[in-house]
C-alpha cells in the first residue's frame, strides 16, 4: 500500500552505504536500496521514485551510464539524481553535471547535509510540475478564450455576410458556396505546394472566415440596381462596380474601431481585388498578374464559377461541365495559370459542392 511518502531510491554497490543511507532516510521518505545500476533498471520498471541517489563507482555498469540511460528514456528523464561519490575533483562533478545529475555530493557525507540536499531538490521539482501545470492550465485557458474571440468574430462576418445576401435576393447560398469553393483550393494549393510558402503563413481560418465578406459592398447598392430583374445598364454596371470600393471602406472602419481587427485583414483584400483580371481588365485598379493578391486570385475563381452555375433573372444556371470550361478558358486571361491547374484537379469538388448546396437552399 503507498504510504504517501515521497520514493528515494539508493543506488550503490557497498551494502554498508545501503544501509546507513536507509537507515538515514527512512523516517522521512520510503527508500528503496539496489546494490547495482543495472539492478535499478529492474526496481525502477515496477516503483517510479521521486528522486535517485546515484553512485558513480560501481562495477558491470557505472553511474554515468545510469544516467545517460535514465536522460534518454522519456519515462524516467524527469526523475532528479544526485550523485554519490568519493571522486572530488572538479572534472568528474562537471561530467556528471553535464549528464543530467541536479547535485554532486561528496563522500564520507553530512547525513543533515545530505538530507537537506535531498529536500531542497525535491521542492525544486515540485515547484517546477508547479510552474508546468500553471503554464498548461494557462495555455488551456488561452486556448478556450481564442477559441471564443473566433466563434465572436466569425458571427460578426456571417451577420453582416447574411446582411447582404438578404438584400441581394438573387444569389442565395452564393456566400457559404465560394467559402467551401475557397477551401478546397487552398487545400489541394497546399497539397501540391503551389503557393505553398504564403499560404503557410496565414492563418487559414482567418482566411476562410474572412471570404464571407467579399461582397459586403452591396449594401452600400440600391435595391433598383442590385435586384434589377435583368441585365444592367453600363451605367447600372459602373454603379454596382463601386461595391468593391464600398467594401473596402465598410471593412477598414470596422478595423478602426476595434484593437482586434487583425481577422480583417484578408476581408479587405477580398473585396477590393476580387474582381481584379490576370491580364488586367478588371476593376477597381486594373492590376496585372501576381500584383493581384493571391486572395483576389482565388475568390475570383471561386466568384466566377458559382455565378456560372447560379441562377439569375437574366439566364439560366448553366451546368457544372459548361461553368468548367469557361473558367479553364480564362487561364491567363481572367485567372492566375497556377490556380487554373490546380482548379482542373478539384473541379468535380467545385461541382458537388454547388450541388449540394443547391439542393438543400432554403428560400
Amino acid at each position: 500500500m503507498d504510504s504517501g511518502r515521497q520514493k528515494i531510491m539508493l543506488v550503490d554497490d557497498n551494502k554498508a552505504n545501503l544501509i546507513m543511507g536507509r537507515e538515514l532516510l527512512r523516517e522521512i521518505y520510503e527508500v528503496y536500496p539496489v546494490p547495482s545500476a543495472a539492478k535499478l533498471f529492474d526496481v525502477i520498471e515496477q516503483i517510479k521514485p521521486s528522486l535517485i541517489l546515484l553512485d558513480i563507482m560501481m562495477p558491470e555498469m557505472d553511474g554515468y551510464e545510469a544516467i545517460k540511460i535514465l536522460k534518454s528514456d522519456a519515462r524516467w528523464v524527469d526523475i532528479p539524481v544526485i550523485f554519490l561519490t568519493s571522486r572530488n575533483d572538479e572534472v568528474s562533478e562537471l561530467e556528471g553535471l553535464s549528464l543530467g545529475a541536479i547535485d554532486y555530493v561528496f563522500k564520507p557525507f553530512s547525513g543533515p547535509l545530505l538530507l537537506q540536499r535531498i529536500a531542497n531538490q525535491l521542492l525544486i521539482t515540485s515547484q517546477k510540475k508547479e510552474l508546468k501545470n500553471y503554464n498548461d492550465n494557462l495555455q488551456e485557458m488561452v486556448a478556450v478564450k481564442t477559441a471564443e474571440v473566433l466563434v465572436l468574430q466569425n458571427a460578426i462576418l456571417s451577420t453582416l455576410a447574411e446582411m447582404v445576401e438578404f438584400r441581394d435576393n438573387l444569389t442565395g447560398g452564393h456566400v457559404t458556396r465560394t467559402q467551401k469553393y475557397l477551401k478546397v483550393l487552398v487545400d489541394k494549393l497546399l497539397e501540391v505546394k503551389i503557393y505553398h510558402e504564403e499560404l503557410k503563413r496565414w492563418d487559414i481560418s482567418f482566411l476562410l472566415q474572412s471570404a464571407q465578406l467579399h461582397d459586403v459592398g452591396k449594401i452600400a447598392i440600391s435595391d433598383t440596381i442590385l435586384n434589377k430583374p435583368g441585365r444592367l445598364t453600363e451605367e447600372e454596371f459602373e454603379i454596382m462596380k463601386g461595391h468593391v470600393t464600398s467594401g473596402v471602406e465598410a471593412i477598414e472602419k470596422i478595423a478602426a474601431r476595434t484593437p482586434e481587427h487583425a481577422f480583417l485583414h484578408h476581408a479587405s483584400i477580398f473585396a477590393g481585388t476580387h474582381h481584379e483580371k490576370f491580364d488586367g481588365t478588371g476593376y477597381p485598379k486594373g492590376i496585372k498578374g501576381l500584383g493581384i493578391p493571391l486572395e483576389g486570385r482565388m475568390m475570383a475563381v471561386a466568384d466566377v464559377y458559382d455565378a456560372l452555375i447560379s441562377k439569375r433573372p437574366y439566364k439560366n444556371p448553366m451546368p457544372a461541365s459548361a461553368a468548367e470550361k469557361i473558367i479553364v478558358e480564362g487561364r491567363g486571361t481572367h485567372f492566375d495559370p497556377a490556380l487554373i491547374d490546380v482548379f482542373i484537379l478539384v473541379k468535380n469538388k467545385f461541382a458537388e459542392i454547388a450541388q449540394w448546396e443547391n439542393d438543400n437552399l432554403v428560400f
